[in-house]
């Protein structure tokens, strides 16, 4: 058996998977997010319920938000007790067995690539566009990281200057501190936050511009103009970096016909004429594919297997 957990700021997910990757059982319960004693027991509490549920000790890959340091420590916002502890490290010990750590959003781009939308690409990039923006790059079936751990972090490149002066947008803080990131713009939150600078609403979200956009209200529709040409920017420059086959979109944005629709073109207008563009798909594994590709990353651990260059 093959065990992944996606670590969140509010829940913690485990999913068990047979050999072929294919979900056996899953369940969730609250993430203890500022104590970290509390937080290990509650990981070692769920491994060993999954192992005796299936009489056996199944590789274990972790999932989280936030960057795996090359130290083997984490640096996490959403689950501050994580935050330069050791945490793959302490796990191994307390269960005697190899655990796996990865960013979230790096999974799931590992398990589109190998098992998803991608599957059968040789370049494959993985954006997460939801709560948070973020993605990772796949090539020939590995996870490229680099140096720092840092490749795919899309979220936390400036926005377009083109895209700002256009649309009049002022510039957001960033959670990571900076001024600026594209994270706040085109973010589940961010969306919001320009349906608020639109509309001149405060306190509106992601679901209301929805309904408004449906109804062609007009600070809804100049929402998603602005919205989609930020993401395209987004998206233009992963290509002009990295140039993959496809773009695999997930997230709770990624749910949005609209927006997927009209992604490609709005891409297309941050390139140079003549760059072409990579198929843009909907992850094939939905809200499931980080916890795929935790487990994949375990079941690389305890293999030998080469998933992460």
């Amino acid at each position: 058996m093959h065990y992944g957990l996606d670590i969140g700021g509010t829940k913690i997910a485990l999913t068990v998977f047979a050999a072929d990757m294919q979900p056996l059982q899953s369940w969730r319960l609250a993430t203890p997010t500022n104590d970290y004693a509390g937080f290990l027991q509650t990981v070692v509490a769920q491994v060993e319920q999954a192992d005796q549920l299936y009489g056996n000790g199944g590789t274990v890959g972790i999932a989280l938000p936030g960057v795996i340091r090359s130290d083997g420590t984490v640096l996490s916002s959403n689950v501050p007790c994580l935050t330069n502890q050791p945490v793959a490290a302490a796990l191994t010990q307390r269960l005697q067995r190899p655990v796996a750590i990865g960013n979230d959003c790096r999974c799931f781009a590992l398990s589109e690539a190998l098992l998803g939308a991608g599957k059968g690409r040789r370049r494959v990039f993985g954006a997460i566009v939801g709560t948070g923006a973020g993605g990772g790059f796949c090539l020939d079936g590995q996870l490229y990281q680099g140096a720092s751990m840092l490749a795919g972090e899309f979220g936390h490149q400036g926005l377009a200057a083109a895209v700002v002066q256009q649309f009049a947008l002022p510039l957001f803080r960033c959670g990571c501190g900076l001024i600026g990131c594209a994270e706040p713009y085109v973010s589940g939150s961010g969306l919001a936050r320009l349906y608020q600078h639109f509309s001149g609403q405060p306190q509106v979200d992601t679901y209301q511009w929805l309904a408004a956009y449906r109804q062609a209200e007009p600070a809804a529709l100049a929402t998603f103009a602005c919205y989609i040409s930020a993401l395209g920017s987004v998206m233009a420059a992963q290509i002009l970096t990295l140039d993959p086959d496809i773009i695999v979109l997930g997230g709770g944005l990624s749910d949005i016909p609209e927006l997927l629709q009209a992604l490609p073109d709005a891409t297309a207008q941050h390139l140079f004429h003549g760059a072409a563009l990579p198929q843009f798909a909907r992850a094939e594994f939905g809200a499931g594919s980080g916890v795929r590709g935790a487990a994949l990353l375990g079941r690389a651990l305890f293999t030998g297997q080469q998933y992460v260059s």
